[in-house]
């Protein structure tokens, strides 16, 4: 049931299922939400909602723009002090209890609800909101296609406050099968894992970088890899590697953000950034947010490019409102065949009515 909106068009939903966890949910939708439409689920970190993680990371933005759903789980205080979701309690991250199931019904009831795909569905988060993020995978991988872990931490390594903190700080990391026994405990899977990917910066003393290396051990045995990655590359001055499977499908791979302390890598200094600089929202030459929904199939190169500074506009081009061309495209994309020609040969609805009921559903035009 839609309850209310707020001015970030985020729109907050309740009677979602029995919500165990307590927690509340806000969805973004594009203008244009065609059939089967993809979603992602984005989970903020320590100190954050909603709201305030999705004008950071700029996720509402690239949806309108690429015509996804955006669904945003957010913890409440009286579950958690710091609005931390609790990935280092065992009854909020077993399958199908707590926090863990809260969310799952929340991605249940919009894909239903929205017709969207449930073939599409992907997460992704920061800090707290990573490890939750890897709480999911792990507790429901059947539910999604992919998932990116943003200065995380593996799944089933803490129970209780002052473990958490030991394995945040690196200390008493488990074993390399303690690891993935904890996954391939966590839910009965048939057929393929989700797809993996981790970012953390080099310099992150919140959540030691060691973390990042175990979520690739973790999530290395499910999908058959070595410990050797097949792809060592440099990404605007930072580390990226990757594992593929053997039908050479890239399935895990890890980004260390050069120099970069605790939070999420972006790019700020693009003439049209995507997202917003502000606490834990880190300048980096790189935007985690764009390359995340390239690996998704939710983008493409140029959307990095432009997100990156990296697109260099020629003198034929106009700058228009962020996202109409994108709405109009879709439109474009989805419209039925218009009336035959008139006389002269020319179209008396066809394209121009499509752009025109475009730009009414955008609210540029009545």
């Amino acid at each position: 049931m839609i309850q209310q909106k707020n001015s970030r068009q985020l729109t907050e939903l309740k009677n979602f299922g029995s919500n165990p966890g307590l927690l509340r949910c806000w969805l973004y939708l594009p203008t244009i939400l065609a059939p089967k439409t993809p979603l992602v689920v984005v989970l903020h970190g320590c100190t954050q909602n909603a709201a305030t993680y999705d004008h950071g990371s700029g996720w509402s933005k690239l949806a309108e723009e690429k015509g996804f759903a955006v669904l945003f789980p957010e913890q409440q205080r009286a579950n958690n002090a710091n609005l931390c979701f609790n990935w280092f309690e065992p009854g909020d991250i077993r399958r199908d209890a707590g926090e863990a199931l809260s969310i799952r019904e929340m991605i249940g009831h919009v894909v239903v609800s929205h017709g969207m795909d449930p073939d599409k569905v992907s997460i992704t988060g920061l800090s707290a909101g990573g490890a939750m993020a890897n709480v999911m995978l792990a507790a429901y991988p059947e539910l999604f296609a992919a998932g990116a872990i943003i200065g995380g931490l593996p799944y089933g390594i803490a129970s209780g406050v002052g473990q958490a903190f030991e394995r945040m700080r690196g200390h008493k990391a488990p074993s390399v099968s303690q690891l993935q026994l904890a996954l391939t405990t966590a839910a009965i899977k048939l057929g393929d894992y989700p797809r993996i990917s981790v970012w953390h910066g080099t310099h992150d003393q919140t959540v030691k970088p060691v973390n990042a290396e175990q979520i690739v051990q973790q999530w290395a045995g499910v999908h058959h890899v070595s410990g050797t990655p097949d792809v060592i590359e440099t990404i605007n001055g930072h580390s990226r590697k990757v594992w593929l499977d053997e039908r050479g499908r890239q399935v895990i791979e890890v980004n260390l953000i050069t120099g970069m302390a605790h939070g999420v890598p972006l790019s700020f200094a693009a003439e049209a950034p995507l997202g917003n600089s502000g606490p834990f929202m880190l300048e980096a030459g790189v935007s985690s947010t764009a390359r995340i929904a390239r690996s998704w199939g939710l983008a493409d190169d140029a959307d990095v490019a432009i997100a990156e500074d990296a697109y260099q506009r020629g003198p034929e081009f106009t700058a228009a409102p962020s996202g109409i061309e994108a709405v109009i495209a879709k439109a474009m994309a989805y419209a039925k065949p218009g009336p035959a020609r008139d006389a002269a040969g020319r179209d008396e609805q066809g394209v121009g009515k499509v752009i025109n009921d475009a730009l009414r559903a955008a609210g540029l035009m009545r």
